[in-house]
């Protein structure tokens, strides 16, 4: 496996806390502790603007297949709502009053899905932006989201430790589960959807059967927070991204560790916490960090 970084992108004041590639392919948006959120070329990696202000760090940013918007979340509780054809912000989605840390659709029902430091997550109709359900989930903040490949179950990861396991048709409860000792960062399922991992502040990657939900493998993935796992869309891999400033790469079928990218190791990695991942294609990894910079990695398999 041969890891080189191909672009740098730099501009932003503050630390980049997320980020989304766009419907439209060679697009990525890009937010955090800034005035704004910002999109980006990928085609030549280059800035193209700032789309919007911004009043509140943004911690999630989600673009629905099959609908021309985004959703940028708030440390405020608000969701503000871009529509690209209009060009303009909609009215912002407002009910949560404290921080949005993770915001996910489910194709298949239309709707959006938000997570929220008040430890409920509020579900919208995409066609109307109407709220019609909330789920309290934890007494503590819902970290993060994700939607089963077949969209029958969700799972929310918690900062109360537990990852709690929802019926997608109902969002009644299917299972607690608890494993991790700090909180959950990030949750992800395989591609085939054989399992759901997890990732936490405990610097552990948990593996378990998304059948029993039971644990299969307990990987002492990092020296800090593992703060986001991505599965690469069609090889048997998935990376995991640490505020020990580390990128991992994993086999997703066997679970050994492939390629550590970082400054230990000799590559020109971030400085700071690494706070998310998206593979753009099969050869190419975006990462941003705390340090303010997007780095995009080609990876040879």
């Amino acid at each position: 496996m041969i890891v080189q970084k191909t672009a740098e992108l730099t501009g932003h004041a503050n630390p980049i806390f997320t980020l989304e590639l766009s419907q439209k392919p060679g697009i990525l948006f890009t937010g955090g502790n800034d005035k704004g959120l910002v999109e980006w070329s990928l085609r030549d990696f280059s800035f193209i603007k700032v789309m919007f202000p911004v009043n509140a760090s943004i911690y999630a940013i989600h673009c629905p297949e099959g609908y021309p918007l985004m959703f940028a979340g708030l440390r405020s509780g608000e969701v503000l709502v871009f529509d690209f054809i209009q060009q303009k912000l909609l009215k912002p989605l407002r009910h949560h009053r404290k921080a949005i840390f993770d915001i996910k659709s489910s194709v298949k029902k239309d709707e959006l899905l938000i997570a929220s430091e008040d430890g409920t997550v509020s579900v919208w109709s995409l066609k109307t932006l109407e709220m019609v359900h909330s789920i309290s989930v934890s007494k503590d903040t819902v970290r993060c989201i994700t939607v089963s490949p077949d969209q029958k179950q969700v799972a929310f990861g918690c900062r109360d430790n537990h990852i709690g396991i929802y019926d997608l048709e109902d969002y009644t409860i299917i299972k607690a589960l608890h494993g991790h000792s700090m909180a959950v960062f990030s949750t992800a399922y395989s591609p085939d959807g054989a399992y759901l991992a997890t990732g936490a502040r405990d610097a552990q990657v948990k593996i378990w059967d998304s059948n029993t939900y039971q644990e299969i493998k307990n990987i002492p993935a990092h020296l800090f927070a593992v703060n986001h796992i991505a599965f690469h869309p069609t090889l048997p891999y998935f990376a995991t991204a640490s505020m020990d400033k580390s990128i991992k790469i994993w086999g997703s079928d066997d679970f050994k560790l492939y390629k550590n990218i970082s400054r230990e190791k000799g590559y020109p990695s971030h400085a700071l916490s690494i706070n998310k991942l998206a593979w753009n294609g099969p050869e190419q990894l975006l990462s941003v960090s705390d340090d303010k910079n997007i780095i995009n990695w080609k990876i040879d398999f």
